[in-house]
C-alpha cells in the first residue's frame, strides 16, 4: 500500500500548478474555472470555480506553498505564452517529488501537463497531473453569508 503523504504530493504539484503562475504577462483577476485530473494508480478530476483577486495573482506566480508542502522549481519558464517548470515538491516529513511540466497560458487560459515521480518503499510511483483553466468572468459572485 502507498504511504497517503507520498500520494498527497501529487495533488498537492497540480495545485502550483494553477492558472496564475504566468511571469510575463500575469493572469487577469477574475472568476477562473479550474479542471485538475490526477492519473496515478486511479484517476481524479476536479472542476472547481475560485476567485483569483488583483492582490492574489503575484501570490501565485511566486509558486506558493503552504503548511503542508514546500515547492522548488530550478527550472521556472513563463515565456510567449509556454510553461517550463522542472523541481521538486517536500512535505515536512521529508516526502519528496519530482515534477517535469509544460502547457501554455494566455491572460484568460491556462493548460499544464505535469509528470510527477517519486518513491516509496523502494518502489517507483508515478502520475501524470494535467490542468485546464479558463477565466469565465471579469467578476467574482458574492460571498455567501455563513449560516
Amino acid at each position: 500500500m502507498i504511504r497517503k503523504t507520498a500520494l498527497a504530493l501529487i495533488p498537492a504539484c497540480v495545485l502550483l500548478t494553477s492558472p496564475a503562475l504566468a511571469q510575463d504577462t500575469t493572469i487577469q483577476p477574475g472568476y477562473w474555472e479550474v479542471t485538475n485530473k490526477v492519473s496515478a494508480i486511479v484517476s481524479q478530476t476536479k472542476t472547481e470555480r475560485r476567485c483569483i483577486t488583483p492582490a492574489e495573482v503575484s501570490k501565485f506566480v511566486m509558486g506558493p506553498s503552504n503548511r503542508h508542502y514546500k515547492c522548488d522549481y530550478p527550472t521556472r519558464v513563463f515565456k510567449d505564452g509556454k510553461i517550463s517548470l522542472k523541481g521538486q515538491c517536500a512535505t515536512k516529513n521529508g516526502s519528496k517529488a519530482a515534477l517535469q511540466a509544460t502547457g501554455t497560458y494566455s491572460p484568460t487560459t491556462f493548460t499544464m501537463v505535469a509528470d510527477i515521480s517519486t518513491v516509496y518503499a523502494g518502489l517507483p510511483l508515478s502520475a501524470r497531473a494535467t490542468t485546464t483553466a479558463k477565466r469565465i468572468s471579469d467578476t467574482c459572485p458574492a460571498p455567501q453569508a455563513a449560516s
